[in-house]
């Protein structure tokens, strides 16, 4: 009877460390991902889309990525005032909202920021999908916003001075100020319909993102500190807008884990008839 005990003992383990083995994986994966890649996660209830401060945004787990001058147009500066930029996402599985947050000495009419998408399966440079040495050159999908403006502008390129705003504009952006840090949220309902001019985005599948910013400061010269090419931007990075939850692995965990232990007691009621024979 005790090496029965045993054996129930041992399939009891594992089952528990199989289930243990799973979470642990997962836990590892969403760790590695979100060290590279923006992940908009879903939120139950309302989405932060015109809310750059709300609470919820503390849910979402914070990627920062560095930015430098822009350097592939003529026209372009040495320095930027911005260096790096704090990007937050959450999606309810119809609308994505992108939070970005950077420090800026400055509140000025001129500041603006912006994030940039490839558009289809065509690879584009990050440069405005400007054609270049391995890149052929695509179309790229830019949300854009200006603080003097206050609202988001839905925009398209293949190429330097190609930059054109749609004639559907599906994109919202909101900036908040306070404290030398700039907090704008864009969003965007996943899917508009109309690939050949935006990006659309499918839960679990992962995109590129670039980000660009302005400084608008006025110099004494009268020129702003930051204008067109004369910006903040970054090289492709990873955005993957989180699927809902799939618990259907734990479900086959535990359901292995409920067909050893029912082998476990079949063998046990098997010894027993056979012992008291």
């Amino acid at each position: 009877m005790r090496l029965v005990t045993n054996s129930y003992a041992r399939a009891l383990l594992l089952g528990f460390s199989t289930i243990g083995s799973i979470g642990l994986l997962g836990g590892v994966q969403a760790l590695a991902q979100e060290s590279v890649s923006v992940r908009a996660t879903v939120v139950k209830g309302s989405l932060p889309a015109d809310d750059p401060a709300a609470a919820v945004w503390s849910t979402a787990a914070p990627s920062v990525f560095p930015l430098a001058p822009q350097v592939h147009w003529q026209n372009r500066i040495g320095e930027v005032t911005v260096n790096d930029v704090k990007v937050r996402a959450l999606h309810d599985g119809k609308t994505v909202a992108i939070l970005l947050e950077y420090q800026d000495p400055t509140e000025d009419p001129g500041d603006a920021a912006a994030l940039e998408f490839m558009v289809g399966d065509k690879k584009a440079h990050f440069a405005h999908g400007q054609p270049m040495l391995q890149v052929e050159g695509g179309s790229v999908n830019i949300w854009y916003w200006k603080n003097q403006d206050a609202k988001g502008v839905d925009m398209n390129a293949k190429g330097f001075g190609t930059l054109k705003v749609q004639d559907q504009q599906d994109v919202q952006a909101k900036g908040v100020y306070q404290g030398g840090t700039w907090k704008v949220v864009f969003s965007r309902a996943l899917s508009t319909g109309d690939a050949d001019n935006d990006v659309i985005i499918s839960p679990g599948t992962f995109i590129n993102i670039a980000f660009a910013i302005w400084d608008g400061r006025k110099l004494d010269s009268g020129e702003l500190k930051e204008k067109g090419s004369q910006k903040a931007v970054s090289s492709w990075w990873y955005f993957r807008a989180e699927p809902p939850a799939d618990y259907s692995s734990y479900f086959y965990a535990v359901f292995a884990a409920a067909i050893a232990v029912g082998l476990q007691f079949a063998v046990i009621r098997k010894l027993k008839k056979g012992s008291s024979v």
